[in-house]
């Protein structure tokens, strides 16, 4: 069963004010979470205000909203990572987080040691992690290399081992952060095709993009979120029309 249930969830981050900040009204602001002070008196950020969703299997849902809107935070949220300050988070089944590829890897550990690393934290078990590390280290074409420490890897090589790990999981829900960039036109072509299938064997995707085309072939409805509220929900077209059309903007575009 894949199941995310998200009731009156409201997340605050303190911060520490300037004067400016002080006179500056959240309402004025086309970016970032509201601005405002939360029980104790302190600034707080109100990176998500009140939102409720629910979302079961063959649910495929695309976030929109300017930067700042709440996208990567709702992620977050949904994979546990944040608590929220008021609401309930409900989860069931296995959820992959693809939001951080840097996350959960050892620089002073080998390839072969962060496959074992990296998988354990999203959620495999060492058994699935033995059949599956040949293909992970096939997959990623990063040869001998996957013998030495990470710390001697580009980012890039970093990436692709990430990746790699990252999209062998067997997910119930896939949480998407962007489409991930990794080396080459080549590997970055076999990467996107990898990650479209990936996207199509869970059984439940949340995404967030600023590529419509993406967004239109992994997704069937979306939301658009503006300072940590749901604005608008729907089909994914119609969806990202109204978003194009607040925004002054294509909505073929990208």
């Amino acid at each position: 069963m894949a199941l995310i249930k998200l009731e009156n969830i409201t997340l605050e981050f303190p911060v520490q004010a300037s004067k400016s900040d002080r006179r500056q009204s959240s309402k004025e602001s086309h970016i970032g979470g509201q601005l405002s002070q939360g029980q104790s008196g302190q600034m707080v950020v109100r990176a998500l205000d009140q939102l409720s969703l629910t979302l079961g299997p063959g649910d495929r849902l695309a976030l929109l909203g300017h930067n700042g809107a709440g996208k990567s935070t709702l992620l977050r949220v949904m994979a546990k990572l944040y608590p929220p300050t008021h609401g309930r988070v409900t989860v069931q089944g296995r959820v992959a987080p693809l939001l951080n590829l840097g996350f959960g890897l050892d620089m002073d550990s080998t390839g072969y040691d962060n496959i074992f690393i990296r998988g354990l934290y999203l959620g495999m078990s060492k058994a699935e992690l033995k059949k599956k590390a040949d293909a992970i280290a096939e997959f990623s074409e990063l040869g001998d290399f996957l013998d030495l420490p990470m710390r001697t890897y580009s980012s890039g090589m970093r990436a692709r081992l990430a990746f790699a790990i990252s999209t062998h999981v067997e997910t119930d829900i896939l949480l998407l952060d962007e489409v991930v960039a990794t080396g080459d036109a080549r590997f970055l072509k076999k990467a996107n095709e990898q990650l479209e299938s990936f996207a199509r064997d869970s059984k439940l995707l949340v995404l967030a993009s600023h590529s419509n085309k993406v967004l239109r072939d992994l997704c069937n409805k979306a939301i658009i979120l503006e300072h940590g509220r749901i604005k608008a929900s729907g089909p994914i077209d119609e969806v990202i029309e109204t978003y194009a059309v607040s925004m002054g903007v294509d909505g073929n575009d990208g």
